[in-house]
């Protein structure tokens, strides 16, 4: 008998006990749940598998974690936009009036960069202890910081605090897995649908919040006392309202369930016996070839990954823009191109753009989802998405009531489209790995699209005040250029959603 021999005894020999032990346990598993997969007692994603399984149904408790906590990350975001210039302005750092915008985009840009030095971070330790820890850490520090920067004295007190918002907040990616993780695979376009409409809608009433709440003592008199702690912290406010919706869904993850597998099969599934042996028997010849178990694919390497997370950057940088843009280009004068609205305006627009946003995803979106699947239904929302932007500098020649209904619409429509793109990107995401990478997967992609969205704001502006000296240039004057660049920045990203750039998960292959 050859050395080969004896060591394919030796390992059948060691394999054979734990066979037996498992298929005991799963026989008896399939017995009582009908369903022939295996199920390990006390662990916490088994128990929801196990629920999966026995439940086909939408679990609509589950889905409301995942909209309020994407919310809650979402609402800090933005919120401050509308009152930065007047805070930047009443904190005395800038000399001239000119170099307030140049402040400004560093306390915008602050948030972005400490998240982008911290997700993929965030991602492992949702891999190795479980969603529900960082979730409720990231919550925790939506509470303080938050609040924090609405009583900042100085404008170093106004940057640390939103650099640490951004760095302590991990809930993001963890929350993408999570999503997918709580329902069966044919309500996964649903689950993630209601992350990125929860998201966008919180990036729309954010701004809303921050412009009608800042400033309270001077707006509400009546109601609010200049002595009072919002008269002398006249931005507290809304960041305060921030901070009590945070601290709410903080005390309601209590009863939030966990959905990482605290033992060695990390599937999204329960694997049954007859996988587990090929998986034993598999597992044997790798250590006779290579001497290693760790079979596990590098996320750097894995393409279908990396060229969604890519395309995610690309579209992430655009929508970024595109809300600095939007806002800018809204309230500036008519005779820069502009149309001349008022806060409260913009406000109403994007407010009714959030409320669209619920309606789409809810009802609209899991049905197109299923007929064109995640990269059509992405491809089509940015052909789209170019004639839409490309119309926007000439509502400058509109007048009422015609111009508040066509922005209205407009609006609409180029924020459902966007979502569109996005939820098909986090779909693709969360199909390119298994379980037990899904977090640092998220964490990563999470990492790259906040930088892009830390350069996002900042080059905007200085396209826009670019853009408004040009009024009388030949090639796309005043902002027309500006919307130009930003259809080139989607066309790039729609050419990035073809092969071979963009290689598809198999399971998504067919679609």
């Amino acid at each position: 008998m050859g050395r080969g021999d004896s060591a394919e005894q030796q390992a059948a020999a060691a394999a054979a006990p734990l066979l037996e032990k498992t298929s005991a346990a799963a026989e008896a598993e399939a017995s009582e749940a009908g369903g022939g997969y295996y199920y390990v007692d006390g662990c916490p994603g088994c128990a929801v598998d196990r629920h999966k399984a026995a439940n086909p149904g939408i679990p609509y408790a589950n889905f409301l974690y995942v909209w309020i906590v994407t919310l809650c990350t979402a609402l800090p975001i933005s919120s401050l936009f509308p009152f930065l210039y007047f805070m930047i302005r009443d904190l005395g750092v800038a000399k001239r009036t000119e170099d307030i915008g140049f402040y400004a985009g560093f306390v915008g840009a602050s948030f972005m960069f400490g998240r982008c030095l911290t997700s993929t971070a965030w991602g492992i330790a949702a891999d190795r202890i479980g969603r529900k820890p960082v979730v409720v850490f990231g919550i925790s520090s939506v509470v303080v910081f938050n609040t924090l920067f609405g009583l900042s004295v100085n404008y170093w007190m106004a940057i640390a605090t939103r650099f640490l918002l951004g760095a302590l907040n991990g809930l993001l990616g963890p929350i993408k897995a999570y999503a997918i993780e709580v329902c069966r695979p044919e309500h996964e376009a649903l689950a993630l649908s209601l992350v990125s409409t929860a998201w966008g809608i919180g990036l729309i009433i954010g701004p809303a919040l921050g412009g009608y709440l800042a400033q309270p003592a001077e707006n509400f008199p009546t109601v609010f006392s200049t002595d009072s702690i919002f008269g002398r912290f006249p931005y507290f406010l809304p960041c305060l309202c921030t901070s009590i919706f945070a601290a709410v869904v903080l005390i309601s993850c209590i009863w939030m369930p966990e959905t990482l597998h605290k033992h060695k099969v990390h599937e999204n599934r329960s694997q049954n016996i007859e996988a587990l042996e090929a998986h034993l028997i598999d597992s044997k010849e790798k250590v006779e070839e290579s001497g290693s178990l760790d079979t596990k694919k590098s996320l750097l390497r894995n393409w279908p990954l990396m060229s969604s997370i890519i395309v995610y950057c690309i579209f992430s940088f655009h929508d970024m823009a595109y809300t600095e843009v939007f806002s800018l280009w809204a309230e500036s004068d008519k005779k820069y191109g502009g149309l001349s609205l008022s806060s409260e305006d913009v406000g109403q627009v994007l407010a009714i753009s959030g409320a669209s946003l619920l309606v789409y995803q809810l009802f609209l979106y899991p049905s197109i989802n299923k007929v064109l699947g995640p990269i059509k239904s992405s491809r089509i929302a940015a052909i789209l998405c170019i004639p839409i932007l490309f119309a926007y500098p000439y509502m400058t020649y509109l007048s009422d009531p015609g111009l508040s209904i066509i922005l209205n619409i407009a609006s609409v429509i180029k924020n459902n489209l966007a979502v569109t793109i996005i939820t098909g990107t986090f779909i693709l995401q969360n199909n390119a790995v298994p379980q037990d990478q899904r977090g640092a997967a998220n964490g990563l992609s999470m990492t790259g699209m906040s930088f892009f969205k830390a350069l996002a704001p900042a080059g905007a502006g200085i396209v826009f005040s670019w853009a408004q000296k040009r009024q009388h240039a030949f090639f796309f004057p005043g902002d027309q250029m500006v919307f130009f660049l930003l259809n080139i920045v989607e066309l790039v990203g729609l050419l990035f959603t073809f092969k071979p750039f963009l290689a598809v998960p198999e399971q998504l292959d067919s679609r």
